[in-house]
C-alpha cells in the first residue's frame, strides 16, 4: 500500500509540475509575446518583462524580438533615368512595434523579411529609375579637388544635383513605411550600401579610363620628346659656339706666335754678318738633324746652303 501511495503521489506531483510549467511562461526584456489558442491570437500582446500565465496545453506562446532587426537586400540590376544600368545593393534596420498585428499579417520574421524584400526592392527600383546616376551617387554639390596624379586636369566638370543620395534614401524610407504601416513594423533606417555598373558597362568604363591614361601618357611623351629635341639643339648650338670660339682664340694665339717668331727671325737676321752666319748655320744643322739619318742619300746643288756646310765639314 505504501509503494502504491508513493507512486500515486509522485504521479500527482509530476502532473502538477507539468501543469504549472504549461501555465507559466517568462518574457524577458528583449522579447514580446503573442498568445494563440488553436492558432488564433488571444488577448493583447505581452510586451512587459516578467512571469505570465496562460491556459495550459490549449494556448501557445509566440515570441518576437523587441530589438532592432536587420534586412540585407540582394543586389539588383536597375536602370537609371539617364539609361545607365547599375547594380544596387541596399540594407535597412526595422523593428516590430505591434506584435499582434505583426502576427496576424506576417506570422513570423521570415514572412516579414519576404515582405520587406517586396517593399524595399520595389521602392529602391522606382526611385533609382526616377533619377540620374549622379543623383544616386552624390549627396551634395562640390568642386573637384586634384588627387595629385600626373596629367590630371581639374575643372568644374561635375554637374549640379538637386536631390542627391541622402534625400533619395529618405524618400525610399518614407514610402516604404507608408506601405508597411499596417504590418505592425516600422523601418528605422535605409541605406544604399553599394552602387556599381553592370559588367558590360564596367568594362567600357575601364577601357575609357585606360584610354584617358594612355592619352595623358602620350601627351607627356610627346612633350618630353620636344623638350629633348630642344635641349639637343641648344647643346649642338652651344658646342659649335664653343668650338668656333676656341678655334678663333687658337688662331689668334698661333698668329701672335708666328708674328713673334717672324719678328725674332727678322731681328736675328738683321744682326751683324757673323750673327747672320751663325743663325744660318744653326738652322741648317736643325734641318740636317730632322731630315737626314745614316741611311739617307741626298743629291744637292752646289748652290744649296746645305751643300756649303757639307763641303766645309
Amino acid at each position: 500500500m505504501k509503494v502504491t501511495r508513493i507512486i500515486i503521489n509522485t504521479a500527482i506531483a509530476l502532473v502538477s509540475l507539468i501543469l504549472i510549467m504549461e501555465c507559466i511562461y517568462f518574457v524577458n526584456e528583449t522579447e514580446q509575446v503573442v498568445i494563440t489558442q488553436f492558432g488564433k491570437p488571444v488577448g493583447e500582446a505581452k510586451i512587459t518583462p516578467g512571469l505570465k500565465i496562460k491556459v495550459p496545453f490549449i494556448q501557445k506562446t509566440n515570441y518576437f524580438e523587441k530589438r532592432f532587426l536587420e534586412w540585407d537586400g540582394d543586389p539588383n540590376q536597375v536602370p537609371t533615368k539617364d539609361k545607365k544600368f547599375i547594380f544596387v545593393d541596399a540594407y535597412a534596420r526595422w523593428q516590430i512595434t505591434d506584435p499582434l498585428q505583426f502576427f496576424k499579417r506576417l506570422t513570423n520574421e521570415r514572412g516579414a523579411l519576404s515582405r520587406l524584400d517586396d517593399i524595399l526592392d520595389g521602392e529602391t527600383r522606382d526611385y533609382i529609375a526616377s533619377h540620374d546616376l549622379e543623383e544616386a551617387v552624390r549627396t551634395s554639390n562640390r568642386t573637384p579637388i586634384s588627387s595629385g596624379m600626373a596629367g590630371e586636369e581639374v575643372g568644374d566638370t561635375l554637374s549640379d544635383i538637386s536631390i542627391g543620395r541622402s534625400k533619395i534614401q529618405q524618400m525610399i524610407l518614407k514610402s516604404a513605411n507608408e506601405k508597411a504601416r499596417d504590418l505592425g513594423i516600422v523601418i528605422l533606417d535605409f541605406r544604399l550600401k553599394r552602387l556599381n555598373y553592370v559588367e558590360e558597362v564596367r568594362v567600357q568604363v575601364y577601357e575609357r579610363m585606360k584610354s584617358e591614361r594612355f592619352r595623358i601618357a602620350e601627351k607627356f611623351r610627346s612633350e618630353g620628346q620636344g623638350e629633348a629635341s630642344r635641349i639637343n639643339g641648344e647643346k649642338e648650338r652651344d658646342l659649335k659656339t664653343i668650338q668656333s670660339e676656341a678655334f678663333r682664340k687658337a688662331e689668334e694665339i698661333r698668329g701672335r706666335a708666328d708674328a713673334r717668331a717672324t719678328a725674332i727671325y727678322a731681328g736675328a737676321y738683321n744682326q751683324s754678318a757673323s750673327s747672320r752666319e751663325l743663325y744660318s748655320f744653326v738652322k741648317s744643322m736643325e734641318t740636317f738633324e730632322k731630315t737626314f739619318d745614316t741611311t739617307t742619300t741626298v743629291i744637292l746643288s752646289t748652290k744649296s746652303e746645305l751643300y756649303k756646310y757639307l763641303i766645309e765639314f
